[in-house]
């Protein structure tokens, strides 16, 4: 029986040798270990997409993309580098791609579906409100941010990811990655004092299992 694999915030998996062993079999052309991969990694690649398309449906969509362009070129994977940063970079030009598809018009929170943010369950209903006021203003700020800035942000703060891992996924400098950040931090809190006060939340759970299999 194949070891559980757990991926934790950072990226880094709980059992290393087992994500190899998969990583060799779907290099042989075992689909069903390359679809091991993807439930270990449809978490973080599809709230990369929600980040960055801002609609559910579309990330969703991203992310199936993203899976099967990593599957049809597994054989082009380094593997002197962490099998998910390559796999966010895909993920991240696939969204821009559709960015630009859009010819860059942002949905705005209105166009989006109502989505559920985490919020404890025993808080009052005003508390909830307010959870939900603010995670709608980060998604409307963000929505705000040209991708080059909105990409490395929610890198940084919502996958934890280093300034190098950044430079990896989209191909740019540690200097470069420090700028964007500087600058896509700048134009947020501009937006963000123009309002009151909000917390920052987390991204809506996954409506289902993404498929590319």
């Amino acid at each position: 029986m194949p070891g559980r694999v757990i991926l934790s915030q950072d990226g880094n998996v709980s059992n290393p040798e087992q994500e190899q062993a998969w990583l060799n079999q779907a290099l042989a052309g075992n689909q069903q270990a390359f679809g091991r991969l993807v439930e270990v990694y449809q978490a973080p690649v599809f709230n990369l997409a929600y980040r960055m398309l801002g609609n559910p449906g579309e990330a969703e969509e991203a992310a199936q993309d993203a899976f099967l362009k990593a599957l049809t070129r597994l054989q082009t994977y380094d593997r002197s580098h962490k099998f998910s940063t390559w796999l966010l970079s895909i993920t991240s030009h696939q969204c821009i791609d559709r960015l630009r598809r859009r010819r860059f018009t942002w949905l705005s929170i209105e166009d989006n579906p109502a989505l559920e943010w985490l919020a404890s369950s025993s808080g009052r209903p005003d508390e909830s409100a307010l959870r939900r006021e603010a995670g709608d203003e980060v998604r409307a700020q963000l929505d705000r941010l040209e991708p080059t800035y909105r990409l490395p942000l929610i890198l940084r703060y919502w996958h934890d990811l280093s300034y190098a891992e950044i430079a990896g996924v989209m191909g740019i400098t540690e200097a470069a990655v420090k700028s964007r950040l500087h600058r896509a931090r700048l134009q947020m809190a501009e937006h963000l004092t123009k309002r009151p006060a909000s917390a920052v939340t987390t991204a809506p759970r996954q409506s289902g299992v993404v498929q590319v299999l």
